[in-house]
């Protein structure tokens, strides 16, 4: 049974129910309810009278370093089996974090601690590896993004990771972490036992220096499968460096975030190199990277190799215009892997979406997911994608927000949603402005047909 409540504020005859409720189930979420240090006390009780209970969900809640204090005498009962804890954006302090390695010591069920938007700080980090290094921890998981952590960290973490080969994920994104810190943890996680499979490490003030190092962690571990190195600094040097490691036969990396990395048309060289020989790639994110058209027209060459495995392409606001969607267009007649293409914020205009969508109409195309938010579209291209919508069985996701189609392009989107060809499921249409009619007919079409949702 799970119990799954975001957004409510908690009245007291409402909470008491609940209370009721959750002493049965295996799964609580309460994320963003209002909760206080005084629910906690009933959620301790839950934990400990609870056997069934293995996941606990309370992210965006005033708990602070007293609720947790209450929470944390039910974790440490010897009849708990809790295995998943989140607590993110909780208000919580350094002072929280001396209970929560009694917790990581003493209670081996605990494999997820997520933990990330507290000011744990420096400090605080350290007592929670301090926890970890005992033999009694089995901690999978570490989450502990936006914790105000520095370089000092990094000597406690790398000690923890020597001594916990059970970890499988360390996410340290937006901490002000640098790179000689960068570099001296890759040099752990060479050496470390654990069997990484997950490194986030976005907004960690990286640039290209800590590349190398990077690198040599993703050709020594074949476990890591998901890197996220987006929103630093590292640049088309750094890229170059970050794909020996990729090419690597050791690396078997599936998931590739490198978001605002500073990014030019000259790496796409190496990108499509990657793309097109690295099989277990399957989805990689260059959003907000200055690209252009012929740094994309490179990687659509690399997506219809026949061993090219991607199968989501997130590539928004990358300087892109109608010049690159004839090599769109003809890689969606090639390629049968790509399910999701993320292409919104470039300047693409209607008529390089009428060319897309030749592709997008072909037999070969499985396309699921289209994301075209803010590409300077109008009315004159939505008969197209109207066809489009009713032709391509595949297409059940289908962003235009941000474009100017007026009652004209709505009109001719929903006659599509009313065709029973269509297998549209979500069409996002945000700060698009339309009549007070058509708004009539856009709620009429959702009661007839329960199955589409039209996100506006």
């Amino acid at each position: 049974m799970e119990l799954d409540i975001q957004c409510e504020e908690m009245s007291p005859s409402r909470w008491a129910e609940l209370v009721s409720t959750m002493k049965s189930c295996k799964t609580i979420r309460l994320d963003d309810c209002n909760l206080s240090s005084s629910n906690c006390e009933d959620l301790s009780s839950i934990i400990h009278t609870n056997p069934a209970l293995t996941e606990l969900k309370l992210n965006n809640n005033e708990l602070g370093d007293a609720g947790i204090e209450h929470l944390c005498r039910g974790l440490l009962m010897p009849s708990c089996s809790l295995q998943k804890l989140w607590l993110q954006n909780c208000n919580l302090t350094s002072a929280s974090c001396e209970t929560l390695r009694s917790v990581l010591s003493a209670q081996p069920s605990l494999t997820e601690l997520h933990v990330g938007d507290n000011k744990l700080g420096t400090a605080g980090v350290k007592v929670l590896c301090q926890g970890m290094m005992n033999p009694n921890c089995k901690l999978q998981k570490l989450q502990l993004e936006y914790c105000e952590l520095t370089a000092d960290i990094v000597e406690a973490l790398n000690a923890a990771l020597q001594s916990k080969p059970t970890l499988k994920e360390l996410s340290l994104s937006n901490n002000t972490l640098g790179d000689t810190a960068v570099k001296q943890l890759c040099r752990g996680l060479v050496e470390a036992s654990c069997n990484l499979e997950l490194l986030h490490l976005e907004n960690c003030g990286i640039t290209s220096d800590s590349c190398r190092e990077i690198s040599a962690v993703l050709s020594s571990k074949s476990s890591l499968v998901d890197l996220s190195v987006g929103d630093n600094k590292i640049g088309d040097s750094g890229l170059a460096l970050l794909c020996q490691g990729l090419m690597h036969p050791n690396c078997k990396i599936q998931k590739l975030w490198l978001w605002d990395c500073d990014l030019t048309t000259a790496s796409c060289k190496d990108l499509s190199r990657l793309i097109s020989t690295k099989e277990t790639l399957t989805e990689i994110s260059l959003i907000d990277n200055n690209l252009r058209d012929s740094g994309m027209e490179m990687l659509c060459q690399a997506l219809k190799d026949p061993k090219s495995k991607l199968q989501e392409l997130w590539i928004r606001e990358c300087g892109l215009t109608t010049a690159c969607c004839k090599a769109v267009s003809s890689t969606l007649s090639v390629n049968k892997h790509l399910k999701v293409l993320y292409i919104g914020e470039n300047k693409l205009g209607d008529a390089g979406v009428e060319v897309i969508c030749e592709g997008l109409l072909h037999p070969n195309c499985n396309i699921q997911s289209l994301w075209l938010g803010n590409c300077n579209l109008t009315a004159a291209c939505c008969a197209t994608l109207a066809t489009v919508m009713t032709t391509n069985p595949c297409l059940t996701e289908l962003d235009l927000s941000y474009n100017h189609l007026g009652d004209e392009g709505i009109r001719k989107l929903c006659e599509a949603l009313r065709n029973p060809s269509c297998h549209m499921k979500h069409l996002i249409l945000y700060d698009i402005y339309w009549s007070s009619e058509v708004d009539d007919e856009l709620r009429a079409l959702e009661e007839s047909k329960p199955e589409v949702k039209i996100i506006s």
